[in-house]
């Protein structure tokens, strides 16, 4: 296979089987099944660029929680205009400051927010809501967390992996997104409602279009 033809293709990243299942196999597309979280999602994303790359592009495609304020459905089909770490920053009386507070970059972008690549969010805008989606090591079980988390960050939706997908491939310089179906409410616990099947439904029904949009893009 040239590298022309390698470069033709996209990775996706999952956390777990069923969403890997959810998306099927759709051609040119190489699906990794990461784990849970931000450090499993880093390093599995750097493995697969390195070991098997070039990619023309990196999603991290999986289900979602949506936040407060959000305006979301369950079902309903998010592609982030960027992704956001929750927690990297400083606590202090006055409120949560991101990494600008601490006076050191994470990354080549401004404070927590790791951007989606613009010709991939062009590509992908028509499909779904488009709005910042936050990556949380601690999922919101609370009310008072989950407005927090969403006040803070700008986040219409949360999961665990997205931004780390993003800032890897950032780092070895592919073009990246997240996308993500909502499976559930944040807050309370008792009171979340999910619908983990609809959002698979809207996995399989929406990725080969995805795939396809951003083959093409």
């Amino acid at each position: 296979m040239t590298g022309l033809a390698r470069a033709h293709r996209l990775l996706a990243v999952v956390a777990v089987a069923a969403e890997a299942e959810a998306i099927g196999t759709v051609a040119g597309v190489e699906v990794v099944v990461a784990g849970i979280g931000r450090t499993n999602a880093a390093s599995a994303t750097t493995e697969a660029i390195l070991r098997s790359g070039p990619f023309a592009a990196a999603v991290s495609v999986g289900i979602a929680g949506a936040l407060p304020g959000g305006g979301l459905a369950l079902g309903d089909l998010v592609i982030a205009s960027e992704s956001v770490y929750a927690e990297e920053g400083l606590e202090t009386p006055d409120g949560f400051g991101d990494m600008r507070a601490l006076g050191f970059p994470l990354g080549d972008f401004e404070g927590n927010r790791v951007p989606a690549d613009p010709r991939l969010l062009a590509a992908l805008g028509e499909f779904g809501a488009v709005g910042a989606v936050t990556t949380v090591a601690t999922c919101s079980g609370l009310d008072r967390l989950a407005e927090a988390i969403a006040r803070r960050t700008g986040g219409i939706a949360e999961a665990m992996e997205g931004a780390a997908v993003l800032h890897a491939a950032r780092r070895l310089a592919v073009p990246a997104i997240e996308v993500r179906a909502i499976s559930n409410t944040t807050g309370d616990r008792d009171r979340q409602r999910w619908e983990i099947k609809k959002a698979f439904a809207t996995l399989r029904e929406f990725w080969p279009k995805l795939a396809a949009a951003l083959l093409n893009a």
